[in-house]
């Protein structure tokens, strides 16, 4: 049986599902890999290409949500990554142009169902969009994934990328999508990426506010502290993670870490990726 819920112009199939035996933990990840086109000296994108690459196969995440990908990154990636299939689109038309916020997932675990996109304004399904005083068109990319060992579950993964500058995007865009947040309340949430905002924020208090339904979100990371996540190729983070992974309650965290480690003498990035062990809640529908 499924529900048929909206944002906006986007039309999302919400599955209710039984409460079968759970599949078993899934690793999941979120990188901002710093955009290729940013003029970063030494630290440019041909020289971190295998370090981003290197990184993700240590964690080997069964789900992971990227930033800043250009389309020639994504290119890369999937080539370097054969065993992950590819959700994203650039946020400056819908196709090609622009940073994606694509997600990445294992299809030995994991069968994608559905995908969309939506921009985070007050246009959601106008490519390119611009949304309350951001400085730049941001959105969201969305994937119902089927879990390979038990398929009678599903997951709902959404990632983004939230405005550097402008703090009444941050605020609506985080209003924008608790709200597709609760029109999944049938499943299993992930929500993941660079929310530009440290937690305590007034957004991450959006997302994370309690509202005793399976839609309420909570963090991975919350036991792990608030310890920075963007860094600048210095290996000392400023004050505040900026990078989650939200879990709804039909999910539970094993496990949470931030990954500070360089390889090969580099970092791969201007922010460290954040990872978390994820089981499903048994007897909650989702498991």
């Amino acid at each position: 049986m499924a529900r048929i819920g909206r944002l906006g112009g986007l039309t999302v199939l919400v599955g209710l599902l039984t409460g079968c035996a759970a599949p078993a933990p899934f690793r999941v990840m979120s990188f901002n890999i710093r955009t290729a086109d940013a003029d970063d000296g030494v630290n440019a994108w041909p020289p971190r290409r295998e370090v981003v690459v290197a990184t993700i196969q240590a964690h080997a995440p069964d789900i992971l949500g990227l930033q800043e990908v250009l389309a020639s990154q994504g290119d890369e990636l999937r080539a370097a990554l054969p065993d992950y299939g590819f959700v994203g689109v650039g946020r400056d038309d819908g196709q090609q142009a622009g940073e994606f916020v694509p997600i990445l997932y294992r299809r030995q675990r994991l069968t994608l169902l559905e995908a969309g996109h939506f921009w985070l304004s007050d246009q959601p399904t106008q490519p390119g969009s611009v949304g309350w005083d951001a400085a730049l068109p941001r959105m969201a990319t969305w994937a119902r994934l089927r879990c390979n060992d038990a398929p009678w579950h599903e997951i709902h993964v959404v990632n983004t990328h939230l405005d550097h500058r402008g703090a009444q995007a941050r605020l609506e865009s985080a209003r924008l999508l608790r709200r597709l947040v609760e029109s999944l309340g049938g499943l299993p949430i992930l929500l993941l990426g660079d929310f530009n905002c440290p937690p305590g924020s007034a957004p991450y208090r959006v997302l994370t506010a309690g509202r005793g339904d399976l839609a309420e979100l909570s963090d991975a990371h919350a036991a792990a502290g608030n310890v920075g996540t963007y860094h600048a190729f210095t290996g000392q983070p400023g004050v505040g993670r900026i990078d989650w992974i939200l879990v709804n309650r039909r999910l539970r965290t094993l496990t949470a870490d931030v990954d500070r480690a360089q390889r090969d003498g580099r970092y791969p990035s201007d922010h460290f990726p954040v990872v978390a062990e994820i089981s499903f809640v048994a007897g909650r529908g989702g498991g």
